[in-house]
């Protein structure tokens, strides 16, 4: 198909001044682009100078239509096999759009997870414009977006910024306000700054032994390391968590920046077993706050849901203060801030806090622990994430794994209860 040969200059003049317009057998018909589809539309014209006109006037009178979100298939081709395709919405521009979404995605999440949702969204809505219309965007302008923003920023950073966004067009695209394969074109950005970097042993030791001035911060990190808490967690821990005798804490909420309280980041909460050194670290922990008041804080479980818990703050500032006033609680900054020292002082190469966490996840690897288990520790839904974030640990764990396997087949077979079957009994 395409343009075929016509007879008369006249006209193959006016077919090359009128991109979109082709003929189609006997007769011509537009091609345009809409909702991220390419479209051709028959007009039933004969094929002449004049036709040619009017076909290239109804073509952008197409195209204004689609820009404009006042687009409608079945009024503009009604005899099309597309005319019952829903028309785009006059009112949905990507700011009026983010209007209508974050109150209702904000209904389960807390106030300081809305916070950074409407950061996020207002800055890939302020990249692609505020006016812009939903219903024209395409694929590529998607790309565009993710181009502009890894320009100046973290992939971390970005790939939030996508991950909320690719929300919010999924929401866009489910209520007919855009073409469907946005969301699906927020693609993330590979981010090898994030790859798990854990301590060995020896960097632990020397955290211990020359970084921490305080029983308590050497207490905090020992328990950080070998339970795979987030630094959050570990500073909303209250003595209460703790069960000594079952030899276990509840990790039921969690400190943000701002000082406030939240749910767990999986809104559930989870029992963690603890191993020895866990242990003793959390019994130094207890007596060092003994005689703290209980302290009496707000928990928040989304935007209208809040719980009160009545606790004694497992791990506070008071414990070291020089100062009168001083907060009861740690907040993750703070304890960035200490960790930075504590690194410091220990002279071992610098890291983020929460690569305690990863510590764990590979120490529990590298020791042949139970993946479901593992992830069960950390909160995890399965050990799909495990093998996603940690699979080279898992290789380096793997090397003597058919040794070991070997080792615990001839072991069983030794038993005395061992008894092979005989197929003719």
């Amino acid at each position: 198909m395409g343009r075929e040969r016509t007879t008369g200059s006249g006209i193959e003049a006016e077919l090359a001044k009128s991109p979109g317009v082709e003929v189609h057998g006997k007769s011509l018909r537009i091609v345009f682009m809409y909702r991220g589809r390419r479209h051709r539309e028959t007009l039933g014209l004969p094929i002449t100078k004049a036709n040619v006109k009017h076909a290239a006037q109804k073509r952008a009178a197409v195209l204004h239509a689609i820009k404009t979100g006042t687009f409608d298939y079945g009024q503009a081709f009604p005899d099309s096999k597309h005319a019952g395709e829903r028309p785009a919405s006059r009112s949905a521009r990507l700011h009026e759009l983010m209007a209508l979404y974050l109150p209702l995605k904000a209904v389960d999440i807390t106030p300081d997870t809305e916070a950074r949702y409407r950061h996020a969204l207002q800055v890939t809505v302020d990249t692609l414009g505020p006016d812009r219309l939903a219903s024209t965007l395409m694929p590529m302008d998607i790309q565009n977006l993710r181009a502009e923003l890894i320009a100046t920023r973290k992939p971390s950073t970005v790939n939030h910024y996508l991950a909320t966004f690719a929300g919010m067009l999924e929401w866009c695209e489910k209520n007919g306000y855009a073409p469907a394969g946005l969301a699906s074109a927020c693609t993330r950005f590979d981010n090898t700054e994030e790859d798990p970097d854990p301590l060995t042993r020896e960097e632990y030791q020397q955290l211990i032994e020359k970084g921490c001035l305080h029983e308590q911060d050497s207490a905090a990190i020992t328990l950080m390391v070998y339970t795979g808490l987030r630094p959050g967690e570990l500073c909303g821990l209250g003595v209460e968590d703790i069960d000594i005798k079952k030899g276990c804490l509840q990790v039921v909420r969690s400190v943000t920046s701002r000082g406030t309280f939240k749910v767990p980041k999986t809104t559930k909460s989870r029992t963690v077993l603890l191993l020895p050194p866990a242990l003793e670290a959390a019994k130094t922990l207890m007596k060092l706050a003994r005689g703290f008041p209980q302290q009496t804080v707000d928990v928040a479980i989304n935007r209208h849901q809040s719980r009160t818990d009545t606790i004694t703050p497992l791990m506070s500032p008071r414990v070291q203060a020089r100062r009168m006033k001083v907060n009861n609680w740690f907040v993750p900054t703070a304890w960035n801030t200490k960790w930075g020292n504590i690194q410091r002082r220990a002279g071992i190469r610098p890291r983020r806090p929460y690569q305690t966490r990863h510590t764990y996840a590979c120490w529990c690897i590298t020791a042949h622990g139970n993946l479901a288990f593992i992830a069960n520790q950390m909160g995890h839904k399965d050990f799909t994430m495990l093998v996603k974030v940690y699979g080279k640990w898992m290789n380096d764990a793997s090397e003597g794994e058919i040794q070991r396997i070997w080792q615990a087949m001839q072991d069983s077979e030794k038993r005395p209860n061992h008894a092979p079957q005989n197929p003719e009994t």
